[in-house]
């Protein structure tokens, strides 16, 4: 299996911080694995996940449990599967993606990605204002504005290590179990009843618009992207024992993490079915409404402190793993990486600025309806994170033997088509209403180039991996018979065409170019513009860009020159693949020499795809140097 370089690692900061390599006996060699698991099962207790069990609860009794307990069989599968991805490979999923689809396509990944951590801060912004306003009657807009200031505690514990980090947060879910066991041994459900709910029941429209919010808010995008590069935080051996036994690890951290939020989760839809359904309380759909309630119907001033320090505590601990996810999909899909705070800042004040504007609007009354919506955007993102991790921790050639086996491939595909048919049905049912209504022409033209974008993307993601297999292993088939060396000539070269993209490499590609004649051969120097002027105008740009790559290559001329070697430059502009070859074209040369970046992320892309276009369109020799 490869390693990434150094400067690539995921969460680079704390990667391999926590050594399990160290001799270690008994639990405390399973406590040097524990962890990862809690950060990430936050994101399955947050303030959207009580909004979407409350109203379930409130509304429809115990009949959705069931589709508690599902989504939580869904989570520990794919949590394991990202958990593979980061140990085997030593890659998050945004890393991953990166090095397999097309610029566009990361791109489009990038922004959902980003938009389904927005969804989730949201929750959390809104979740920490409400829990706030319960416990101090502090209004709601004053407690979203503070939760700013919560970047600083992120930036505290971060200062600490990963260890003191993973401490943290298991506190604060200790907080919220036990908040919740208590408040259940208050309510004392009827536990036959209860188990009626784990029966799968069919959907109306309203179970299903909220059966889609508790899949989202329970299987979350943004945890896959975050779990993938905890796991990297520990110091692994690279041989298949080791391997194995963080394998195995992780899976019990994973097992242990989410069957606790599975109970939260369980414990939150079976007191609202209990506390309200069964009283006639079924419009009991806000947190705040579940707030006062609790009180009359418990008989007891604890349940709704209880219920205000829990929500507070689920707020928090999510925002912290909020803020690591974001870190996580900037760096591996941009290489991008900003300060800690910085980074926390901007995550926050996307969430914050939605809440302020729907309660300034409409009032407090609709915060409810924008957490569980931010729950069902999260589960609309989730085709678009879980395909392309089954597609990795299913490819034997980067994982080897722990690739995954036949029958986890087949639960983990029908879960993928599981969640894609329910996304697909909620966004027809949604975008029917949208088609049938009178006039809106513009907000029906608006749904129908989603839709399209959407399904582009869907289509590419999901079927872009297996052409890429299929051509490889055509590529990799030998055919004919055996050619006999008769002819062993080649023409003379004259004229090499040299690729360069201005970083160190330069210097080893025209040191290769040079190996490859004397000093009678004629280097040629391309390089294409590619910044915004330069794709507008072309050759008449004239930006700052320009005129630098124009300056560089010619430095390297003149020194070339001043060493007795021939050298000219050549700028293009626009397209990569169609100006190298109209250059190369132009200078008439019978070489070309093209740096290889090996499996780097974008330049993977940029340098792997481009060589392999030029290559076809192309009579001469194209020579690839490992740079």
């Amino acid at each position: 299996m490869k390693q990434p370089r150094e400067e690539h690692l995921s969460l680079s900061e704390v990667n391999a911080s926590v050594d399990t390599t160290l001799p270690r006996k008994g639990w405390r060699r399973i406590l040097a694995y524990l962890g990862p698991a809690y950060l990430v099962s936050v994101g399955y207790m947050d303030p959207g996940n009580w909004a979407t069990d409350l109203q379930g609860g409130a509304k429809f009794g115990y009949q959705l449990i069931w589709v508690l307990l599902m989504s939580n069989l869904m989570a520990l599968l794919l949590q394991s599967l990202s958990a593979r991805l980061g140990i085997v490979r030593r890659r998050d999923l945004a890393q991953a993606n990166r090095e397999t689809y097309p610029p566009l396509v990361n791109f489009c990944l990038y922004i959902l990605a980003e938009l389904a951590i927005a969804a989730t801060d949201l929750a959390e912004v809104v979740g920490m204002a409400i829990g706030i306003h319960l416990l101090t009657g502090l209004p709601l807009i004053w407690g979203t504005a503070i939760t700013v200031l919560d970047t600083f505690l992120f930036l505290l514990l971060q200062r600490y290590g990963i260890r003191k980090m993973e401490a943290f947060i298991l506190a604060l879910v200790a907080t919220i179990g036990v908040s919740f066991l208590i408040e259940i041994l208050i309510a004392k459900p009827n536990l036959a009843e209860v188990a009626t709910g784990f029966i799968p029941t069919a959907f109306s429209h309203e179970s299903l618009y909220i059966a889609v919010g508790i899949i989202g808010a329970t299987v979350m995008p943004h945890n896959l992207y975050l779990h993938s590069a905890l796991v990297q935080t520990r110091k692994i051996g690279s041989d298949q024992r080791s391997i194995k036994r963080a394998l195995k690890y992780n899976f019990i951290d994973s097992l242990v993490a989410l069957n606790a939020a599975f109970f939260v989760n369980a414990a939150i839809l079976v007191l609202a079915a209990t506390v309200f359904f069964k009283t006639g309380n079924t419009e009991v759909a806000r947190i705040e409404d579940a707030h006062k309630l609790l009180q009359p119907l418990l008989g007891t001033e604890l349940a709704p402190i209880l219920f205000a320090v829990a929500l507070i505590a689920a707020g928090q601990s999510s925002t912290i793993t909020g803020t690591l996810a974001g870190q996580i999909v900037m760096e591996g899909y941009l290489r991008l990486r900003l300060n800690p705070w910085l980074r926390r800042l901007l995550t926050r004040l996307i969430a914050i600025v939605p809440a302020v504007i729907v309660i300034s609007i409409y009032g407090d009354s609709k915060v409810d309806d924008l957490l569980v919506f931010s729950q069902v955007i999260l589960s609309l993102q989730l085709g678009f994170a879980v395909i392309p991790l089954i597609h990795f921790v299913s490819d034997k050639e980067t994982m080897g033997s722990f690739a995954i086996k036949p029958w986890v491939k087949i639960a983990a595909w029908l879960i993928a088509i599981i969640l894609v048919f329910l996304n697909v049905k909620l966004v027809a049912e949604e975008a029917i209403q949208v088609y049938v209504a009178e006039g809106e022409w513009l907000s029906k033209i608006i749904v129908t180039v989603l839709i399209l974008v959407f399904l582009w993307l869907f289509l590419v993601m999901t079927f872009l991996p297996f052409f890429k297999k299929r051509k490889q292993k055509q590529q990799a088939a030998m055919h004919g018979e055996w050619a006999q060396l008769q002819d062993l000539s080649v023409s003379h070269i004259r004229k090499i065409a040299v690729a360069l993209d201005f970083t160190k490499a330069d210097e080893k590609l025209i040191a290769h170019a040079l190996a490859q004649g004397n000093k009678n051969v004629s280097l040629v120097l391309i390089h294409v513009v590619e910044s915004v002027s330069a794709k507008y105008l072309g050759a008449a740009s004239d930006d700052e860009e320009t005129r630098l790559d124009q300056q560089r290559l010619d430095h390297y001329c003149v020194q070339l020159q001043k060493q007795g070697y021939q050298a000219t430059a050549i700028l293009g502009y626009k397209n990569r693949v169609t100006e190298i070859i109209r250059m190369v074209k132009e200078a008439d040369a019978d070489m070309v020499v093209m740096g290889a970046h090996r499996h780097s992320g974008w330049k993977d892309y940029l340098f792997g795809e481009t060589i392999e276009d030029v290559r076809h369109a192309l009579q001469i020799p194209v020579l690839i140097v490992n740079v």
